[in-house]
């Protein structure tokens, strides 16, 4: 592949705090054949003035500027705008380390037959980093059927190859709100090679105004719709009747009908042949814990006992939420108490864990990977 000209689509709805970091991230790459297309949908910050101060300064940004419509129309509305063989997406909350780029156009350069890459992140939280690590289940061959469970990349670390995906594919659909980005990476990943980088590459910025905080159950009724279709499709338990009742409400009843669900689903997987029922066991436990929060987030902690019991699933969480859950049965004040200082002790090793930023975002508001 020649040097293969980039389109970067970066979606802006006021993100002005976070703006000149992220678009000063995409410009300082060292892969320098790029366009940014920044889409303001609509911003009633600063976002727009700042997005034009970067413009008058670099020739390769352009500026889409109307009334807001939504992020997958954005999305849309970016790829038909872009120029580029390769397409690749930022969102504008987080960071692209320098060598981003270029590690993922070499990477297409070496396998032209790929549709899609995406890398490894590290965690933002206000001015700490937190570093990622590689992830075992993203073993040759698993993608496709990993992303039947879950989003198998994070959206600002993906680029799409035009020369591979047929235009009529490369598309966001509306019908999967909030979880556009799960349904077109399973459509892609079922008809093509994708690869991840299982390095980070992205810093993802954690903050309340984030569109995963804001709106965390739409994005997870969606999530559970995209699973139940992919099982269907792929002859695994075509019955979804369990997963659309807890994603319409998390009561006793359907979590119990939640619990027969998961064991179902894993008799399907244990008769699968062995080269794929690894990849299915991984997903399938991707996706348990993906519903053991969604119970959890419900702060009534005699589900989340209940859910555990039914499931037979108490060694597969942390020892400290364990005993919390456990009293919960016989002493519910109790348990929110212990849940609450388990929700203490993890922001205190967040902390523990974490680099200061300074350390990894000298002078210019990115990550300095070199």
């Amino acid at each position: 592949m020649p040097t293969p000209l980039v389109s970067i689509v970066l979606p802006v709805y006021n993100a002005e705090p976070y703006i000149a970091a992220a678009i000063e991230s995409v410009l300082r790459q060292d892969y320098e054949r790029l366009e940014v297309i920044a889409i303001d949908d609509g911003s009633t910050d600063r976002s727009r003035d700042i997005l034009e101060r970067y413009r008058k300064s670099d020739s390769r940004v352009s500026i889409i500027s109307r009334e807001n419509r939504g992020l997958i129309a954005t999305l849309n509305d970016g790829l038909a705008l872009a120029k580029g063989e390769l397409v690749a997406r930022m969102d504008a909350d987080d960071i692209a380390y320098p060598s981003r780029l270029s590690r993922q156009v070499a990477l297409f350069s070496a396998e032209p037959r790929l549709a899609l890459s995406g890398t490894g992140i590290d965690m933002l939280i206000g001015n700490r980093i937190i570093r990622g690590k590689p992830n075992p289940i993203y073993r040759p061959g698993s993608l496709r059927i990993l992303s039947m469970f879950f989003t198998i990349f994070m959206h600002s670390t993906v680029v799409y190859n035009r020369n591979v995906i047929p235009e009529e594919m490369l598309r966001y659909d509306p019908n999967y709100v909030h979880a556009e980005d799960f349904d077109l990476f399973r459509r892609i990943a079922d008809r093509f090679p994708v690869h991840m980088i299982d390095e980070a590459l992205v810093a993802y910025r954690i903050h309340e105004d984030s569109v995963t905080s804001k709106h965390k159950r739409q994005m997870r009724r969606t999530h559970l719709t995209i699973v139940a279709e992919n099982l269907a499709r792929n002859a695994l338990l075509g019955d979804s009747a369990a997963l659309e009742a807890i994603g319409a409400a998390v009561t006793s009843e359907t979590v119990a009908r939640l619990a027969d669900w998961v064991l179902a689903l894993e008799r399907e997987i244990s008769a699968q042949p062995g080269e794929v029922r690894r990849a299915y066991e991984d997903g399938a436990l991707c996706f348990f814990y993906f519903l053991y929060q969604l119970i959890a987030d419900e702060e009534q902690p005699r589900l989340t006992h209940e859910f555990l019991t039914r499931t037979g699933k108490w060694g597969l969480i942390r020892r400290r939420e364990r005993y919390g859950l456990l009293a919960a049965a016989r002493a519910p004040w109790c348990s929110r108490i212990s849940l609450a200082a388990s929700k203490r002790v993890d922001r205190l090793a967040r902390h523990l864990q974490s680099v200061p930023a300074a350390s990894v975002l000298p002078g210019h508001g990115f990550p300095d990977m070199a």
